[in-house]
């Protein structure tokens, strides 16, 4: 009669600790899927902002404030065509830019913090300095995929405002994007690449690291319930964005103006455009119209950055939430 043997319990290695760990990581594709989702409604609502600031920040001297902007763009040329013009380049782009501007900063800051908990360590151990480097490392990353999506979305923007001869009359996103790709060759899809790059990763620095530094003493804090969770951590999210939006909106203006200024200039019959490079476009604008140029549009990329931030990253983190469990930022 043989005796039933005992089985010993299985050891946990560091090996099947790390397999653990990479199970319950988000896939990166899972997180792309959401930041562009996130960033397509922040888009619908804010869109008209944003077809407002780059008229101003392309023509300045043609309205006196952001009110006269809006009300001279509505009554020349409506809704559809004037204040929602471009919207499918700017649903385009969140597919482009955004879903890796967030996506892939939401997937670093994820495996940094089951990479602490696999050391033993606190899982929000992450300094501040890491947040906005991966700030940085995702802005620049989805920037530069996304500056062909972001030059149509100028170039729509502000068709309208230019005189009937000289208007572009593009008939949708794809068009627009095919007509520059054959008319002034495949290279100028990244016209204004330089700061356009430049300001996504300063905007994305201070966006995502700064919401995510704020977030995280805010719910040590405990003004909003315990760990930040009071209506579903909406005040908190709310507060972390704001403060966010307004520190990015300082940093990223003067990249903005010129970015605007490179990719909306007129290009003449022998092909010389207005701007040899971004450095030749700073010159110019300040010489002839002065330091603050670079923060011209302040109030109206202010207004718009806001709730474009307070939407995208809090649908962003909620959406997480809901089909993963986990908080995006």
């Amino acid at each position: 009669m043989t005796m039933p043997t005992k089985q010993l319990p299985l050891i946990a290695t560091p090996a099947n600790d790390k397999a653990k760990l990479a199970s319950t990581s988000t896939p990166l594709t899972h997180r792309l899927v959401f930041g562009a989702l996130s960033g397509m409604g922040a888009a619908t609502f804010c869109h008209p902002l944003d077809v407002i600031r780059v008229q101003m920040q392309t023509d300045g001297v043609a309205y006196k404030n952001t009110f006269d902007a809006a009300s001279k763009i509505y009554h020349r040329a409506g809704i559809v065509e004037g204040l929602y013009a471009g919207v499918s380049a700017a649903y385009l782009r969140q597919w482009m830019y955004g879903s890796f501007r967030i996506g892939i900063y939401a997937y670093l800051l994820e495996q940094t913090q089951l990479q602490n908990v696999a050391n033993g360590k606190n899982k929000n151990d992450i300094s501040f300095g890491q947040k906005l480097a991966m700030g940085c490392c995702s802005g620049g990353i989805g920037s530069f995929i996304g500056t062909p999506s972001e030059l149509a979305l100028v170039r729509m923007s502000g068709d309208n405002k230019l005189p009937p001869a000289e208007r572009r009359n593009y008939s949708n996103v794809i068009d627009c994007i095919a007509r520059i790709g054959k008319e002034e060759g495949i290279t100028k899809l990244w016209r204004g690449a330089t700061p356009t790059v430049l300001r996504a990763t300063l905007l994305s620095s201070a966006q995502l690291g700064v919401t995510s530094e704020i977030k995280g003493h805010l719910a040590k804090s405990g003004w909003f319930g315990p760990n930040g969770a009071y209506f579903y951590g909406l005040p908190m999210m709310f507060c972390s964005t704001l403060c966010s939006s307004f520190v990015a909106n300082i940093v990223a203006n003067p990249f903005d103006v010129m970015k605007s200024r490179l990719q909306s200039m007129p290009v003449d019959a022998s092909g010389k455009a207005m701007y040899s490079s971004m450095g030749d476009c700073f010159v110019k604008s300040v010489k002839s119209e002065g330091i603050m140029v670079l923060w011209r549009g302040f109030t109206p990329a202010f207004v718009k950055l806001a709730p474009y931030t307070i939407i995208s990253l809090t649908l962003a983190d909620k959406l997480t939430r809901a089909v993963t469990g986990k908080d995006a930022l």
